[in-house]
């Protein structure tokens, strides 16, 4: 967002997912889920967007949908400038080198029947790249990246704790060396005191690197520590996106605001106004009209559940803040 056209690595445009519902006897589809419905921003190198939002409000399949595990219904995926949606599987091989993954979930994205070296190898077997010794030699290098030792490259990854597996998947993310990862909520499943170790990591590999980051998740305060903008989501849409340091200031959509009001203070005595949605979440087949929020939104106006609110800037030129709320027209 903040960067120029040369720079930015990645830029999404209108992007679109939905997953159609079929019904009846013949199974047509008789409506879809607007999984993530119309998203559109940039990633300069090095640099990390964070994406925040309730479960269920399309972040993973965002991300997913850039590196193309699901493919997107419509919109434009540019990397480098080149819009790679219209490629062919065939034609992806270079840019997968480029674009990789962190799961969410250690136990279940690492093969159970696989050594550790066989998994984070695999990459380099995939692509063809280096002869046999060069690959073992890369693998004892990614161990060492990630702050692991090269005698444990022949156990599995049951015998690793939560923490280490991840570490595991990062080592295997930057075997292809990588411009660009999604991070789909790489600390979620792990303990407190083992999330701060892997974000350090990441922050580390990121400064060392140059990697630029999509970095998902529901916690604001991991977000924070991670990013240098941040979009805000909520049911297949961006409805602020603005850098760390304006957004945790002066929020300005009333859903940023109540998560905001959400995040723990370490005062036992500092009090804050905690702002409580009611309601749940609407459902992603049959999403309401006007703004998609005004269901839950303490601030609502009439117009709200007829007129959808457009994406202003209420910042500057050179340090944007991108709002979707008539509150901010």
């Amino acid at each position: 967002m903040s960067g120029q056209d040369n720079t930015a690595l990645l830029e999404v445009r209108d992007l679109k997912k939905f997953f159609p519902v079929r019904g009846g006897l013949l199974q047509r589809v008789v409506t879809q889920v607007r999984a993530v419905d119309g998203v559109s921003f940039k990633i300069d190198k090095g640099h990390t967007l964070g994406l925040v939002g309730e479960s269920g409000c399309g972040k993973s399949t965002l991300g997913r949908a850039i590196l193309r595990l699901h493919e997107p219904t419509s919109g434009q995926i540019l990397v480098d400038g080149q819009d790679i949606v219209g490629l062919q599987r065939s034609q992806l091989g270079v840019h997968r080198r480029r674009m990789q993954i962190i799961f969410q979930d250690p136990f279940a994205s690492l093969s159970p029947r696989r050594t550790v070296a066989q998994i984070i190898r695999e990459p380099l077997d995939v692509h063809g790249i280096g002869t046999s010794k060069e690959r073992e030699r890369r693998v004892i290098e990614l161990l060492a990246d990630v702050g692991m030792g090269a005698e444990i490259r022949d156990r599995y990854p049951h015998e690793f704790s939560g923490g280490q597996r991840q570490r595991i998947g990062i080592a295997r993310a930057l075997a292809l060396d990588p411009e660009f990862i999604v991070a789909d909520e790489p600390v979620s499943a792990l303990d407190v005191s083992v999330q701060s170790q892997v974000l350090n990591l990441i922050a580390e590999l990121k400064k060392k690197r140059g990697i630029a980051f999509l970095f998902i998740s529901h916690d604001l305060a991991v977000i924070q520590h991670v990013s240098d903008e941040i979009g805000v989501m909520y049911l297949g849409q961006i409805v602020e996106h603005a850098t760390v340091g304006d957004l945790y200031s002066e929020p300005k959509h009333p859903y940023t605001q109540a998560l905001m009001s959400a995040i723990p203070v370490p005062d036992p005595t500092a009090k804050r106004a905690r702002i409580v949605l009611e309601g749940d979440v609407p459902s992603p087949m049959n999403p309401p009209d006007g703004c998609l929020f005004h269901t839950r939104c303490p601030q609502t106006q009439d117009r709200c559940s007829t007129t959808v609110p457009a994406m202003v800037n209420v910042g500057s030129e050179t340090n944007p803040h991108r709002v979707a709320c008539h509150l901010q027209d």
